[in-house]
């Protein structure tokens, strides 16, 4: 997964909160439109483009559920937990999913935030050959005695990268049909009816789903605050070539960007397919 673009209405306090507290470099246009989010070691996280009138998305939509960043150790989600801990900003959960660890909390628009580290491929559990994934209680205290070990290290580690991304979709059916049928990925679990999971390469998720806004939610309007669009890495112009095969038959719409496209799923949820490399210019 790549840079994740969002629609925000104050520059400054979301600068304030990836920047000051998170501790990852943010870069801001002349203009003032847009602001780069980046970790330390440059890896691109976030684009934000600032429209002072954006609308608040409105509560029952489809759109974003949360963006993940994925740390490489247990001791960095510990240093990550300390740092909003000591900052004194609220967490909106904790959770063991058996395959990783991961908080949540939401940035100041209320864009949702799951910071997690991954266990070892080979202790993931499996039932049937399937990935087993769980709510369970975090370890905080565990977390935490980790990240003591890095002293005074606070924030975001600089091998930081974008792990997954949950979206809210209107209808379970039709989003997999569109991210497994169309885009290609594998369908790694579904949730009864109201959220599935899917990834390619053999891990836990590059993409969640769910109803949990309602099922046939509509789609935000163009000027709410939010999504804009999440970026899927491809490995080469060939995958997607491959990618651009299937949605042309499907009648699928997109829109040619610098090395990639970007198109919409049945839900109106922006995607930016890209083969790997920096962002393109805004």
């Amino acid at each position: 997964m790549g840079a994740v673009g969002l629609r925000v209405r104050d520059a400054r306090a979301e600068v304030d909160f990836y920047g000051r507290l998170l501790g990852l470099q943010t870069s801001t246009d002349s203009a003032g439109k847009t602001v780069e989010v980046t970790t330390t070691m440059g890896e691109p996280l976030l684009r934000l483009w600032v429209d002072p009138e954006a609308t608040p998305r409105p509560r029952r939509s489809t759109g974003l559920y949360h963006f993940a960043l994925l740390v490489p150790t247990r001791a960095d989600l510990g240093v990550a937990l300390m740092t909003l801990i000591e900052g004194g900003y609220p967490l909106e959960g904790a959770a063991d999913h058996l395959v990783s660890e991961a908080i949540y909390l939401a940035d100041p628009e209320g864009n949702g935030i799951e910071i997690y580290r991954d266990r070892p491929r080979t202790e993931w559990p499996r039932l049937d050959g399937k990935i087993e994934m769980a709510t369970d209680p975090l370890d905080a205290d565990g977390l935490m005695q980790e990240g003591r070990t890095r002293g005074a290290e606070r924030g975001l580690a600089g091998e930081t990268r974008m792990g997954h991304v949950h979206l809210n979709v209107a209808d379970l059916a039709a989003a997999e049909a569109f991210y497994c049928g169309l885009l290609g990925f594998d369908l790694v679990t579904r949730y009864g009816e109201s959220a599935a999971f899917v990834s390619a390469g053999g891990y836990h998720h590059h993409i969640g789903f769910n109803t949990w806004s309602g099922r046939g939610a509509p789609s935000p309007t163009s000027d709410s605050r939010g999504l804009v669009y999440a970026t899927v890495l491809l490995p080469g112009d060939e995958s997607l070539a491959a990618v651009r095969a299937r949605l042309d038959p499907a009648s699928t719409a997109y829109e040619e960007r610098d090395n990639g496209l970007l198109v919409h799923d049945p839900s109106g949820n922006g995607i930016l397919l890209r083969v790997g490399g920096p962002l393109p210019p805004a």
